[in-house]
C-alpha cells in the first residue's frame, strides 16, 4: 500500500479515545479484510483451469484472471492511503469493503471471461481502497506501547492466507455447492463481507486521524500508475500475440516513466511515498527481497496448479490435497518463526528459510525430471514440504526488518508499501513466469507441461537464491518499532 504519511501527519491525532477492548475489535475487522484480500488473490490459482474450461479463452485468460486482481490492487494502493487522509479512513474502509463484497458477487455471476476479468479488476481496486485504511486505523486506535503487538501477526497472516487459498479453493470446487463450480470461490466472500461491513460500522472510530494538510500528488500518482500499467500489460499479452513491437515500446516507456516518477517525488511537497523511509537500509533492501520472494512464490503456486490440472489432468481436489505438505510446512515454519526463530536468529532466519526454499524447488525440479508422467503425490510431498517450510521461515522476520525501525509516522506507509510490493511482485511473477511456462508448453501434452514446469521451478530457485544473497545487506537483527 503506497500510503503517504509525511511529517505533517504528526500534527494529526496520534491515538483515538477508544478503549483497548474496542481497539482489538478494530484489529479483528482489519484482519478479516486482510484475509479476504489475501485469500482472494490466491484462490483463483487453483480455479484457473476450471474457469478456462467453463468460460473459454486462451492460455492468456488464466494469467489475466489472476493478474487483473493483483495488478489493480497494487495500482490502487498508490492513491488510497492519501485519499484516506483527505476523505476519512472509516468512510473509505466501508466503501472499499462494500465494493469488494459486491464485486465478489459479480465475479461469481460472471457470464463470460471478459466480464470476469473486468469484475476482478474492480474487485482489486475495491480491495486497494479498503486495506490501507484498515492498517492506518490500527495505528490510530492502539496506544504506542501496544502498536508492535498489534502489528506482529501481519507476517503469519500473509503466510497462512497464501497457503490456505489454494486448499480452500480445491475444497469448494470439489463440493460444487448448488452446482456453482468455480463460482463458489468468489461467492463465499459475500456473507463474510456483509458480516465484516456490519462489524466495521459499529466499531471503527468516527474520526481516524485525518490530516487536514494532506494533498494528493496527482503528477506522481499518474506517473507511477501509468508506468506500472505499461509494464504489466505487455508481460501478460506479449507471448500470446507473438511479442509485437508495441509490447517493447510499452516496456521501454515504463522505464522512462518510473525514472520521471523518481524525479517528481524529489520535487513534490506532498510525495506519494514518504521519503524518509528510503533512508532506511533495512526497509529498502527488505522490499527488494519481498519483490523477489513473492514473484517466485506466486509463479510457483500458479505453475504447480497448471501442471497438475492441465498437464496431469488431476482434479482440483486432488491438486489441493497435493499442496497440503507445502501448506503444512509453511504453517509450521510461520509459527516457529513468530514464536522464537525470528527474534533469536534475526537475519540468519531469512538465510535459513531461503536456502531451504531453494533446496525444495530444486528437489521438485529433480522429482519431475526423474519421475516424469509417473509423478505421484507421495513423490512430490518431500519437495513440497521443504519448499513450504523454507517459505514459512521468511514471512515473519521479513516484516520485522521492513517495519522494525519505522517511526509511528512511517509505520502505516511502511506496512502499506510492504503489501503493495507483495501484490505487484506477485502479479509480475505470474505474468513473467506464466509467459515462460506457456511458451515452453507449445503444443500441449503431459511431457511438454512437465518440461515447462521444470524450467519455471529452476528459474524460481534462482530467483530465491538471488534474494538470499541480498539478505546479507540487512543488519544482523531487526530493530523494534519506535514508541
Amino acid at each position: 500500500m503506497f500510503v503517504s504519511i509525511d511529517q505533517r501527519s504528526s500534527q494529526a491525532p496520534t491515538s483515538s479515545t477508544l478503549p483497548l477492548r474496542t481497539a482489538w475489535l478494530v484489529l479483528a475487522v482489519v484482519f478479516l479484510a486482510d484475509l479476504m484480500d489475501l485469500i482472494d488473490s490466491s484462490v483463483a490459482n487453483l480455479a484457473g483451469p476450471s474457469i478456462r474450461t467453463d468460460l473459454g479463452g486462451g492460455q492468456v485468460t488464466v494469467q489475466w484472471v489472476l493478474s487483473a486482481y493483483t495488478a489493480a490492487f497494487a495500482l490502487g494502493l498508490i492513491t488510497s492511503g492519501r485519499l484516506g487522509d483527505l476523505l476519512g479512513r472509516r468512510r473509505l474502509f466501508l466503501l472499499g469493503m462494500t465494493g469488494f463484497t459486491l464485486t465478489s458477487l459479480a465475479c461469481g455471476l460472471a457470464p463470460d471471461v471478459v466480464f470476469l476479468i473486468v469484475a476482478r479488476t474492480l474487485q482489486g481496486l475495491c480491495g486497494s481502497v479498503m486495506i490501507p485504511q484498515g492498517l492506518a486505523l490500527v495505528k490510530i486506535v492502539f496506544p504506542p506501547r501496544h502498536l508492535r503487538r498489534a502489528l506482529m501477526p501481519i507476517g503469519p497472516l500473509m503466510g497462512l492466507a497464501t497457503v490456505a487459498g489454494p486448499i480452500l479453493a480445491g475444497w469448494l470446487l470439489h463440493l460444487d455447492l448448488l452446482g456453482s463450480g468455480w463460482r463458489s470461490i468468489f461467492l463465499i466472500n459475500v456473507p463474510f463481507g456483509v458480516v465484516a461491513a456490519a462489524l466495521a460500522w459499529r466499531v471503527l472510530p468516527r474520526r481516524g486521524g485525518e490530516d487536514p494538510a494532506a494533498r494528493l500528488d496527482l503528477p506522481g500518482v499518474g506517473l507511477l500508475t501509468a508506468a506500472s500499467a505499461l509494464l504489466i500489460i505487455p508481460l501478460i499479452q506479449g507471448r500470446n500475440l507473438g511479442w509485437p513491437a508495441w509490447t517493447y515500446v510499452m516496456m521501454a516507456a515504463a522505464v522512462v516513466l518510473f525514472a520521471l516518477f523518481v524525479v517528481s517525488e524529489r520535487r513534490s511537497e506532498h510525495p506519494v511515498i514518504t521519503p524518509s523511509l528510503f533512508r532506511k537500509r533495512s526497509f529498502v533492501v527488505g522490499l527488494v527481497i519481498v519483490a523477489g520472494f513473492h514473484a517466485s512464490l506466486s509463479a510457483f503456486v500458479l505453475v504447480v496448479n497448471l501442471l497438475l490440472q492441465l498437464g496431469m489432468r488431476w482434479t482440483p481436489l486432488h491438486t489441493g490435497f497435493t499442496l497440503i505438505p507445502w501448506a503444512l510446512g509453511t504453517a509450521v515454519a510461520v509459527l516457529l518463526a513468530g514464536a522464537v526463530l525470528a527474534e533469536r536468529l534475526g537475519r540468519a532466519c531469512l538465510h535459513l528459510g531461503l536456502a531451504i526454499a531453494v533446496i525444495g524447488l530444486l528437489a521438485l525440479w529433480w522429482s519431475i525430471a526423474h519421475w516424469g508422467a509417473g509423478i505421484t503425490v507421495g513423490k512430490m510431498a518431500p519437495a513440497l514440504l521443504l519448499t513450504g517450510f523454507g517459505s514459512g521461515l521468511v514471512f515473519v522476520p521479513l516484516v520485522d526488518f521492513i517495519l522494525g525501525d519505522a517511526t509511528p509516522e512511517e509505520v502505516g506507509t511502511g506496512a502499506g508499501m510492504l503489501n503493495a510490493v507483495q501484490q505487484f511482485a506477485g502479479a509480475l511473477g505470474v505474468a513473467a513466469l506464466g509467459t515462460v511456462f506457456f511458451a515452453r508448453v507449445g503444443h500441449p501434452s503431459v511431457h511438454s507441461h512437465l518440461a515447462a514446469a521444470e524450467l519455471v521451478f529452476g528459474i524460481a530457485a534462482g530467483l530465491n537464491l538471488l534474494t538470499l544473497l541480498l539478505v546479507g545487506l540487512l543488519p544482523r537483527n531487526a530493530q523494534q518499532v519506535h514508541g
